[in-house]
């Protein structure tokens, strides 16, 4: 038993880092600075990133997707938390170096990818044979990211429609993410149903998520220091999503319904339909869903929001090209006055029983 303890006390020291310069001294040393329109903000305190990485689960023997890792610092602290393959994004060449000294430190444990997360194709970073069945548990993979705010949204958008077609780094099953948000979005992603926070995001993660709020970073442990808060969001993917109808189609519902946040909800469903048959087919939508046509958006469940959606598809199949219809696009041809003879202008015309034109 004791020898036992002592190899694997050797393996686990044997994965720490040997001693290095601090995050702070490899910023002075490659004279890096925050870049404000990368919305780029360090974060140099280790117990702070072990925070983080903490919030993943046990990384052991893990594989691990960092985006963003800048100087190293959440780098670091993944590394020490015992994963076994690390891969790193990172678009900022001036932050390659101080990674590359960390690569060395790591042996054969850090790859390092001079690019943009938002067109890496992470389905093809790691090895087949660690994927799972969707239905199993998660895989030992992980996404953790200290994320630069002018990414986060679209990413978190990006990454959401890939758990809905289980593609990119959920082609290996129900990959876990632990990542970072400004305060005010991490509390949109975790709202619940009736509170002001309630929006678009947090429909669109929780139907396909668990979504965990973990903690708040004060603004003060970053440099240089953001205006706001950070918060720590971990997302595991759901066996069954909540609602089964196509990531578009739910995405396109939920951000209608959203637009007029203060109105009752009939009000930007209503414009998922073009203008000359706009209260007829949304009382339709309304009627077969069953959702009160007075709510206010952020009263509705996601119950509320599936039978909605599932309404918008029925009647997308039985009116054909009402699924690219945008009524921005319709205003727009309104205010050139060139849509006299368009769609639009047949979509006005139509009668009640004839179908929508492509």
């Amino acid at each position: 038993v004791f020898t036992c303890t002592m190899a694997a006390s050797k393996r686990v020291a044997s994965m720490r880092l040997p001693p290095l310069p601090t995050v702070g001294e490899l910023i002075k040393l490659y004279k890096l600075r925050a870049e404000k329109q990368l919305s780029q903000n360090f974060l140099l305190d280790l117990r702070l990133t072990d925070k983080i990485v903490r919030q993943a689960g046990s990384l052991k023997d893990a594989h691990v997707c960092e985006v963003g890792p800048g100087p190293g610092g959440l780098t670091r602290s993944i590394l020490n938390a015992g994963a076994a393959d690390l891969l790193v994004v990172e678009k900022d060449y001036r932050f390659i170096p101080g990674l590359q000294l960390l690569s060395e430190a790591a042996p054969d444990r850090l790859r390092i990818v001079h690019g943009d997360i938002l067109t890496y194709r992470m389905d093809r970073g790691f090895p087949a044979k660690i994927s799972k069945p969707w239905e199993d548990e998660p895989p030992n993979l992980h996404i953790i990211g200290n994320l630069p705010f002018n990414v986060s949204t679209p990413l978190i958008i990006k990454w959401l429609e890939s758990i809905a077609n289980r593609s990119g780094p959920f082609a290996y099953g129900r990959t876990r993410l632990t990542l970072t948000f400004q305060k005010e979005v991490m509390e949109r992603l975790t709202a619940s149903t009736g509170t002001k926070q309630r929006s678009r995001l947090s429909i669109m993660a929780q139907y396909l998520c668990t979504v965990h709020k973990c903690f708040i970073i004060p603004g003060r442990a970053f440099v240089p220091k953001p205006e706001v808060d950070v918060g720590v969001v971990h997302f595991t993917p759901l066996v069954q999503p909540q609602i089964q109808q196509p990531f578009k189609m739910v995405e396109k519902v939920v951000r209608n319904v959203f637009q007029f946040r203060r109105k009752h909800c009939h009000k930007g469903l209503g414009k998922l339909f073009p203008e000359a048959r706009r209260d007829e087919l949304t009382q339709e939508m309304m009627q077969k869903a069953d959702v009160d046509p007075m709510l206010r958006p952020t009263q509705l469940t996601i119950p509320h929001i599936r039978a909605l959606t599932e309404a918008y598809a029925h009647l997308c199949d039985h009116n054909p090209g009402l699924f690219s219809y945008e009524f921005r696009e319709e205003l727009r041809l309104k205010h050139l006055g060139k849509n006299k003879h368009t769609p639009v202008e047949m979509l006005m015309d139509s009668t009640q029983s004839a179908p929508l034109p492509c």
